[in-house]
């Protein structure tokens, strides 16, 4: 079932969808602003966890994230959506990740290639990762 939502991601030129996620985690993208070029790069997971009461036990399950409508986690950027509307937006997926470690290590990677910190033309005001080896599956 292809569902449409507003200001879709792309990955390889096609809008991405739900039916796409069911063997990722998550992703690493790139969400660039049409107005000046700049950028920023960041990871989003597709899942999260929510816990429900039943027979006076909590369980846990998993949801769907908002990743359709996420954009970002910088202060920055976020001040530019709700200045220049999210169609100002160009929004991409780089890479599928089946860990939650593969996003990290990916997202981390791509930022440190363009020197997203240290570039003035991307969003992105700093850089943590931790991973191990053991947290990708490549």
């Amino acid at each position: 079932m292809l569902d449409k939502y507003e200001n879709p991601w792309m990955y390889n030129g096609v809008e991405f969808n739900s039916d796409d996620i069911d063997n990722y985690v998550g992703f690493v993208y790139l969400i660039t602003n049409t107005k000046n070029d700049r950028k920023y790069i960041g990871k989003k997971t597709f899942w999260s966890s929510k816990t429900k009461q039943v027979n006076k036990k909590k369980k846990k399950f998993k949801v769907e994230s908002d990743w359709k409508s996420y954009y970002g986690s910088s202060d920055l950027l976020l001040t530019d959506v709700e200045k220049y509307g999210i169609h100002t937006f160009k929004r991409e997926i780089l890479r599928l990740c089946k860990t939650k470690g593969e996003a990290s290590y990916f997202e981390a990677k791509e930022q440190f290639l363009v020197d997203a910190v240290i570039d003035s033309m991307y969003y992105n005001t700093w850089i943590s990762v931790r991973v191990r080896r053991s947290h990708l599956k490549l």
